[in-house]
C-alpha cells in the first residue's frame, strides 16, 4: 500500500504541478520567512485541501459564463493546446500566494498583472475588453472564491464553520485586491451578493460552450485516468448553481446529485487525499535521511 500511495501521489502532483513541481514546491514550502498568511488559517486549510479539485473544475465552469472573460480565456489561453501547463500555473500561484514567501507572493502576483495588462482585444459587437479591468478580475475572483468553499463545505477533510468562513474569504480578497480587484467580498454575505450582482452579464456564449465541452468530455488524459476524472467533473457539475444548467448545457439529475455523485466525489476527494499524505513509511524515511 505505502507504494501504490506514493506512485498515485507522484502523478496525481505531476498533472497538478507540472514537471518541475517538486522544484517550485521545495521554494515555496522550503523557504524561510513572512507569509502572507498563517499556516493553519482558513485559506491555507481551504487551499491545501484535496476538495480543491473539485472547487476548480467548478470554478473554470462558473467563469465560462462571462463573455468578456471568456472571450479573453478563448482568444488568449492556451487551454486546448496546455491544459496541464495550464493547470499548473494556476496552481502555484495559488500555492505560492497561500504559502510562500511573502517575496515570492508578491512577485507571482505582479507577474499575473503583467500578463493581464498584454490580454486585450474586442468582443464580436467592436466592444473592447481587457483583462486587467477590475470588474471581470472580481468576477473571475468571486467565481473561484465561491467554488473553493463550496467544494470544501462538502468535500473538505474539516470544512469551515462560523466565523472562519468569514475569514476565508476576507483572506481571499488580500490577494485579489494586489491583482487589481476593487472592494472584493470580505465575508460570505457579500461574496453571495456580488455573485448576485453579476448575473445580468452572464450568459452561455458558443465559446463558452467550447470549453465547458472540452473539460468536461476531451480532457488530456489516458484512459485509465478518464474514470477518476469524470467522478471528479461529476461532483463539479453538482455544485454548480442550478441556473446555469441549462445555458451551459449541464445535467440536472437533484437526487443522483445528492446521493450517488456526493458519495462517489468524497471517495475521490479522500483517496486524493490519501495519496497525496505522505504515509509513516515515507514520513520516517525523510525524518532519518
Amino acid at each position: 500500500m505505502p507504494g501504490i500511495r506514493e506512485r498515485l501521489g507522484q502523478q496525481l502532483f505531476l498533472r497538478v504541478a507540472g514537471p518541475d513541481g517538486a522544484k517550485h514546491a521545495q521554494r515555496i514550502h522550503g523557504r524561510p520567512g513572512p507569509r502572507w498568511f498563517e499556516p493553519d488559517s482558513p485559506i491555507a486549510r481551504v487551499h491545501g485541501d484535496a476538495s480543491m479539485f473539485v472547487g476548480g473544475i467548478r470554478a473554470l465552469l462558473l467563469q465560462t459564463l462571462h463573455p468578456a472573460a471568456m472571450r479573453g480565456v478563448s482568444q488568449h489561453s492556451g487551454y486546448r493546446g496546455d491544459m496541464w501547463g495550464r493547470l499548473a500555473r494556476t496552481s502555484r500561484f495559488l500555492a505560492v500566494t497561500t504559502f510562500g514567501h511573502a517575496e515570492d507572493a508578491q512577485r507571482a502576483v505582479d507577474a499575473v498583472r503583467a500578463i493581464h495588462e498584454r490580454v486585450v482585444g474586442t468582443m464580436p459587437d467592436g466592444t473592447p475588453y481587457a483583462a486587467s479591468d477590475p470588474h471581470l478580475l472580481g468576477w473571475v475572483h468571486v467565481a473561484e472564491v465561491d467554488s473553493f468553499l463550496r467544494a470544501h463545505t462538502v468535500y473538505g477533510k474539516e470544512p469551515l464553520v462560523g466565523a472562519d468562513r468569514d475569514r476565508y474569504v476576507a483572506q481571499t480578497a488580500e490577494i485579489a485586491r494586489r491583482l487589481g480587484v476593487v472592494d472584493p467580498p470580505a465575508t460570505e454575505a457579500e461574496l453571495a451578493a456580488a455573485l448576485e450582482a453579476y448575473r445580468p452579464e452572464l450568459r452561455a456564449t458558443p465559446e463558452a460552450r467550447e470549453a465547458v465541452a472540452y473539460v468536461l468530455l476531451r480532457p488530456p488524459l489516458p484512459l485509465a485516468a478518464r474514470a477518476g476524472y469524470g467522478v471528479l467533473v461529476a461532483a463539479a457539475v453538482a455544485l454548480m448553481p442550478r441556473w446555469t444548467r441549462r445555458p451551459l448545457r449541464l445535467p440536472w439529475l437533484p437526487v443522483s446529485e445528492r446521493t450517488v455523485v456526493r458519495a462517489l466525489g468524497g471517495v475521490a476527494t479522500g483517496t486524493i487525499r490519501w495519496a497525496m499524505t505522505p504515509g509513516r513509511e515515507q514520513r520516517t524515511s525523510r525524518t532519518a535521511s
